[in-house]
């Protein structure tokens, strides 16, 4: 109910209605008590008591307004500055209690909305900064030791006494190293734009099929130590509506998280593509040693690294995953993985057909 009908109930029954039972006990004394033709004293002592009952009536209904007043405003109000001054103090922490459904009230929910928000606000900030803190931490050790092994090599190869052999073995060494910089570098500039919304995508029409061969065909160069199949459920093309630079990225993201923690000699890539129901579905499997069952639900999330990654002297920046998400997300598909422990594990994302 609103303060204003509030206000017109209680003027009906703390001030009208008292007015009209003192107004009929009135008339009931004065044509049933009162002999007019008493003496004067008589009449002064009836106009005493008429005036004293219009004070009381009045001590009444005034007493009566003033605690209408202070239940369902001035003591709501005063809740309300309190919890204000509390939540400007930095404590937002307890709830604000709900009022009556009025304007107070509607002002109470508002107020609760907002430090549900600065709560919430708070509660970001405070993971923002917790994440680039890992952030800096992960690309300061990430970049240095790319850069350690690569002045090591030039040094290396600033010697006289060093064969030609050794010094190309060394370069294709430092050109390895420069690939992870490049990386690296890359994964915190998607990163930031993925953060700041100005990563933009060009979706079209894709042949998913010959898309993927020709990314796969691309690390098979650089990667000749590593066989890589590819199976298709149909000879038909895979026609998908996707952005292909940002869908490449998501491509080389798997690739090298799987070529990255490869130990075993006989290295296996699979990649597999499938349709269902209005989208395509992609599978990248590998022979590596597979993920822990405490890490695998957390693999996707910003800036985390399992304990078998920091065995590597390449963790990586635990970017890779989570910017792929957002990635296929924003195509509107899902991604997710599945493993076993010294039998790999297998990537699987989805993205929405052409025509669908």
């Amino acid at each position: 109910m609103s303060i204003r009908k509030r206000f017109i109930r209680s003027n009906i029954s703390i001030v009208i209605i008292p007015i009209l039972l003192f107004l009929f006990a009135e008339g009931y004394l004065l044509l049933y008590t009162f002999d007019f033709s008493a003496q004067e004293g008589d009449q002064l002592t009836f106009a005493s008591i008429h005036i004293a009952g219009w004070l009381i009536l009045l001590l009444i209904t005034n007493a009566l307004f003033i605690y209408f007043v202070m239940k369902n405003i001035i003591k709501p109000m005063k809740n309300l500055t309190k919890a204000a001054e509390e939540v400007s103090a930095g404590q937002m922490d307890a709830p604000f209690v709900r009022m009556k459904k009025d304007e107070i009230g509607k002002l109470a929910d508002s107020f609760e909305n907002l430090r549900l928000q600065l709560l919430e606000s708070e509660d970001v900030k405070n993971k923002y900064s917790e994440n680039r803190k890992k952030l800096l931490y992960n690309i300061s050790n990430d970049l240095r030791l790319p850069m350690s092994f690569i002045k090591e090599q030039i040094e290396f190869m600033q010697r006289e006494d060093i064969s030609k052999e050794e010094a190309d073995s060394a370069l294709q060494a430092v050109h390895m190293k420069s690939i992870v910089l490049e990386r690296l570098i890359d994964e915190l500039f998607q990163h930031s734009e993925l953060d700041m919304g100005r990563l933009a995508f060009y979706f079209k029409r894709l042949e998913l099929r010959s898309f993927i061969i020709e990314v796969m065909e691309e690390f098979q160069v650089e990667w000749e130590e590593v066989t890589f199949t590819f199976e298709s459920e149909k000879v038909k093309p895979y026609e998908v509506k996707a952005d292909p630079e940002q869908l490449k990225r998501v491509m080389v993201h798997l690739l090298n998280n799987s070529l990255r923690f490869m130990e075993k000699e006989e290295k296996k890539i699979e990649i597999r593509i499938k349709e269902r129901q209005g989208e395509s579905i992609v599978e990248v499997t590998d022979n590596g040693p597979g993920i822990l069952d405490n890490d695998l639900p957390h693999i996707f999330e910003m800036f985390y690294q399992s304990e078998q990654t920091k065995l590597f002297s390449e963790g990586g920046s635990g970017l890779g995953l989570p910017i792929s998400k957002r990635i296929i997300e924003e195509h509107g598909g899902s991604i997710k993985a599945t493993s076993r422990i010294g039998h790999g594990t297998t990537m699987t994302f989805t993205i929405p057909s052409y025509d669908s």
